[in-house]
């Protein structure tokens, strides 16, 4: 049975795609929702997954952050073209705090990760220096080639400095599997292959289930049931009269609640929409503004019926900036596709998950106190 367009999206957001669809000059009247220009959020959205992944972890070092956003701006000066000066500028700002801020970054890590910890470091500061010479000689792929490596040994960083996972998941949710940290997914389909990062740091429910249901072969052999071009890719409905996950322990369906952490809060807000809690100017963690963006599915306005159904975000992020579009804060968004988009792009209805599974983080999942 398939959910159809009554399912995932309301009907004011099915009006939405479509128009969006047929007139891009309709975005702004749709997706600000009459807030003021003053309430825009400045600058431009972050559009890469692996990006949004490192600003959610759940750490507070500055330096390491500051790190960060320096590799992370070369992008931005490489689109703008003839901005060397200020690539340049952003490799140098990065050597000066691996090298004159070690101490501040390793503040940070446990004791015993410390020695991981500072050779990542070492690394970073050897990958840094090549990095400056390709930035003078004004080597466009080979800067971006580097960036993209060293952003990787930050991220392997800062995963150091996660020591606990952050809060409390309320006990009303002990019932269903919890992912208290990350894990990564692959999922052969027909047209090729998917790597997909789970954020449990994030919503640990929502990709608590999925882990789960990964882990028992639900998806395994289940079509893709609607695909809207520049939109949506959506599976997980199961072949019979059931429109989620029954737990054959139980026979009962599993459901699960809207889970979203919004940009300042300790924890996740349950069950209700940032629209319908008033809060209309916060921002998700994780926001609708990277392609492949992972996201639960749920039945029409219905905030705690979402079970096995969810859908890949296949929106250019420049027309739905974060914080400004109707998917921010109504649909919760639990991991990221880091490879595979051409596959992504080719994915239809009628297509095909052969088979998915948990390679890495398995044992960050919680299992349920009860059935």
């Amino acid at each position: 049975m398939s959910f159809g367009n009554s399912w995932m999206l309301t009907q004011g957001l099915g009006r939405f795609a479509s128009r969006l669809l047929k007139g891009m000059a309709l975005i702004v009247c749709l997706s600000l929702w009459s807030l003021p220009a003053q309430a825009l959020p400045p600058g431009n959205p972050i559009v890469n997954p692996e990006a949004l992944l490192r600003y959610s972890l759940p750490i507070d070092n500055p330096d390491v952050r500051k790190l960060q956003s320096s590799l992370e701006d070369i992008t931005t000066q490489l689109r703008a073209n003839r901005r060397w000066g200020a690539v340049v500028s952003d490799v140098k700002q990065a050597y000066r705090i691996l090298s004159d801020r070690p101490t501040q970054l390793l503040a940070s890590i446990p004791d015993d990760k410390k020695p991981q910890a500072e050779a990542f470091i070492e690394k970073l500061k050897t990958g840094v220096e090549q990095l400056q010479i390709s930035a003078e000689a004004k080597d466009k792929e080979q800067t971006r080639s580097q960036r993209a490596d060293l952003l990787t040994l930050v991220s392997r960083l800062e995963e150091l400095m996660v020591q606990k996972f952050p809060y409390e998941v309320p006990e009303e949710y002990s019932n269903l599997p919890q992912l208290k940290g990350r894990a990564t997914v692959t999922a052969k389909t027909n047209q090729g292959d998917l790597t997909i990062v789970l954020d449990g740091f994030s919503a640990p429910v929502t990709a608590g289930n999925f882990a789960d249901l990964v882990q028992r072969g639900f998806y395994d052999g289940l079509q893709f049931t609607r695909a809207e071009d520049s939109y949506v890719l959506q599976i997980g409905d199961p072949p019979g009269a059931d429109v989620g996950f029954v737990d054959p322990a139980t026979k009962k369906y599993r459901s699960v609640p809207l889970e979203i952490l919004v940009k300042g809060d300790k924890e996740p807000l349950y069950g209700i929409t940032l629209e319908d809690a008033g809060r209309y100017l916060d921002q998700p963690v994780l926001p609708f503004s990277a392609y492949g963006a992972l996201a639960m599915a749920r039945p029409g306005e219905d905030p705690n019926g979402g079970s096995s159904q969810f859908f890949f975000f296949l929106f250019e992020p420049e027309l739905t900036p974060a914080g400004l579009n109707l998917l921010d804060g109504r649909y919760a968004i639990f991991g990221f596709v880091t490879s595979g988009r051409d596959v992504l792009e080719k994915l239809k209805a009628g297509d095909t998950i052969e088979s998915m599974k948990v390679i890495d983080g398995l044992d960050n999942l919680v299992e349920p106190k009860a059935a």
